[in-house]
């Protein structure tokens, strides 16, 4: 058999220490000599990650003799020339608990490609083979990835054994992440396409039954969307099989898609229980964050705006289009739970107020377009700070709204014979269906009117300009009652209100965020204020300060003592009304039927 030309070994070597060794051999490398680079960010996540500052050590050799490798930025590597197949081995200190990165200890290893494949320069599209070892004293451990099994091979993995995996190019390699261990897994097919649920870290009594149930709902529902005559799945043209990895924690959330995975983390207290049959709001959001990340295995991973087709995996890669691809993506994951059968009507329109009152609340909508936002995610929505949502617009809700808008819109305008639906089955005819067979082709950043327009008849390019590109409101007061649902506001609480958020650290409460023209504001208080007291009686935790307001009306004039460094400081504030914040839909059996 014909040597691989590009190989990987991958061994989680120290789980106490956190550390991977790589080892790569690259055969025929550039004579002048071969340079390596480590993506700086990772795909769906869009912020500059530096990842090749955990590579701790690096050498490279070739015959059994040094050559010398230097870096030359803070991702590349140059090695001096040689005449021969070129050998690297590097370590990774892999202990990021997140999504984005690699994490190993002695219950398990989760390693993101973007974290520790180095990429040799020249050679992105040649085919990459791993070869997945096994940690030191590993007892019964399995490997989870879409990667393929290098079938014929010598060391060709079989399902989920350690062995040799291989990837097409080096795109593909590094999106399929590697979970290895002990988790609890659970498998179900979705109109005959294979899926596998892995839960690493402690979830007791762990109802898979239920979870499989209705996860497979939700995945045969968004294959139909977009594939309603031959409900084909989309990964299949890169992997034999989906796989969801979770890793269970105290308080986590999260997720990255993959273009034939997603990595989840999820609260165990959101997990449903064996016994436990009710369908609590942690559960949706939970099933609500499953259906955004596999929703996003078309929009995103093969629907994808021009400027990711290719990814410039070096530096930042710009588009105004986030608001599609996020928030097209944020309002279909609520909305096919409604339609796969998992939660109801009234709880739908529970999480859809949700969104309209979160978008509301944040008056930086006045001062960023969503389009905006989305060509500033990498300095601005992922750096966020204590002034955050006085000055950012989320490409997530507002996008889901401005969504919502053209759906409704497109309805109303043709009689109910199109909608969302077809848009965005246009876009996957077109863009993502053969993306990864050679088509590699993406949207335009000026082109989603044009596209609307095209899939359904209805000139919409007003609105976007409006809502997408502008700053106003999606006008829901107007749309929602074309659907059948009133909207209304109430306040969120009786007390009157500082117009600030709070957070609780240390057993002190701290001001997170001064919401802009708001009492607190006029008053002199500023984020990260410590709360002490309230006219001389202590506030202790939020809950004792919100008992603490009860006893006044608005208009009242308190004094307020903080700790602002270490220096006590005493302010008047007038107390505000409580805020008309919190958005009631009326429940209609009109949402989500069509399709």
């Amino acid at each position: 058999m014909k040597k691989e030309s590009i190989l990987y070994s991958v061994t989680p070597f120290d789980p106490y220490g956190h550390k991977v060794l790589v080892r790569l051999t690259l055969r025929n490398p550039e004579p002048s000599g071969q340079s390596f680079s480590l993506p700086a960010w990772i795909p769906g996540s869009y912020l500059i990650r530096d990842f090749s500052r955990q590579i701790e050590t690096i050498q490279a050799s070739s015959r059994g003799k040094p050559v010398g490798i230097r870096k030359t930025s803070n991702h590349t590597w140059q090695c001096d020339p040689c005449e021969s197949t070129l050998e690297l081995e590097y370590t990774v200190y892999a202990w990021d608990l997140s999504v984005r990165g690699a994490h190993v200890d002695e219950t398990h290893a989760f390693l993101n490609g973007t974290s520790i494949f180095l990429c040799p320069a020249g050679r992105e599209q040649e085919a990459c083979h791993v070869d997945i070892c096994p940690p030191p004293h590993a007892r019964n451990w399995k490997v989870y990835t879409s990667l393929a099994e290098a079938a014929g091979h010598p060391r060709g993995a079989r399902r989920h054994g350690f062995g040799m995996y291989a990837a097409p190019n080096y795109d593909a390699l590094i999106d399929h992440p590697i979970e290895m261990g002990t988790p609890q897994v659970l498998r179900f097919k979705a109109h005959g396409a294979e899926h596998e649920m892995v839960f690493t870290g402690v979830a007791p009594n762990l109802d898979l039954k239920r979870i499989a149930a209705d996860v497979q709902k939700i995945c045969a529902a968004q294959i139909a969307l977009f594939e309603p005559q031959t409900k084909q799945a989309p990964f299949l043209d890169s992997a034999s099989r989906y796989v969801f990895m979770t890793m269970v924690t105290g308080d986590g959330y999260g997720g990255l898609e993959h273009r034939a995975s997603t990595a989840l983390m999820a609260s165990r207290r959101d997990l449903p229980v064996i016994g436990q049959d009710k369908t609590g709001e942690g559960y949706q959001t939970f099933l609500g964050l499953v259906s955004h990340e596999y929703f996003h295995t078309w929009n995103v991973k093969r629907i994808k705006p021009a400027v990711f087709a290719p990814y410039d995996l070096s530096r930042e890669n710009h588009t105004r289009l986030l608001w599609v691809f996020e928030g097209f993506t944020s309002y279909y994951d609520d909305l096919m739970l409604l339609r796969s059968g998992v939660i109801g009507e009234s709880d739908y329109l529970r999480l859809l107020a949700k969104t309209i009152g979160s978008v509301q609340r944040a008056s930086g909508r006045f001062k960023q377009s969503v389009a905006e936002s989305s060509f500033d995610a990498w300095t601005r929505y992922y750096k966020q700070d204590e002034n955050s949502p006085n000055a950012l617009v989320s490409y997530y809700t507002k996008g889901a709204l401005v969504a919502l808008g053209l759906d409704i819109t497109i309805r109303h305008a043709s009689a109910g014979r199109h909608s969302l639906d077809d848009v965005m089955r246009l876009m996957w005819e077109r863009y993502g269906r053969d993306f990864y067979n050679g088509a590699g082709a993406g949207i335009d950043e000026d082109a989603m009117a044009g596209l609307i327009h095209e899939a359904t008849g209805v000139d919409v390019r007003d609105f976007i300009e409006r809502h997408a590109y502008g700053r106003e409101d999606v006008p829901l007061e107007r749309l929602l009652p074309l659907q059948g649902i009133s909207i209304s506001w109430r306040p969120v609480s009786d007390n009157p209100t500082l117009d600030m958020r709070l957070r609780n650290s240390h057993g002190e409460t701290q001001i997170a965020t001064v919401y802009e023209g708001g009492a607190a504001h006029r008053g002199g208080l500023s984020a990260g204020d410590v709360l002490v007291a309230v006219d001389g009686l202590k506030v202790g935790d939020s809950a004792g300060f919100d008992r603490l307001l009860a006893a006044y009306q608005p208009g009242d004039t308190v004094i307020v003592h903080v700790f602002r460094r270490d220096e006590l400081r005493a302010f008047d504030l007038v107390l505000n009304a409580p805020l008309a914040s919190e958005c009631v839909l009326e429940p209609a059996s009109a949402v989500g039927k069509h399709s």
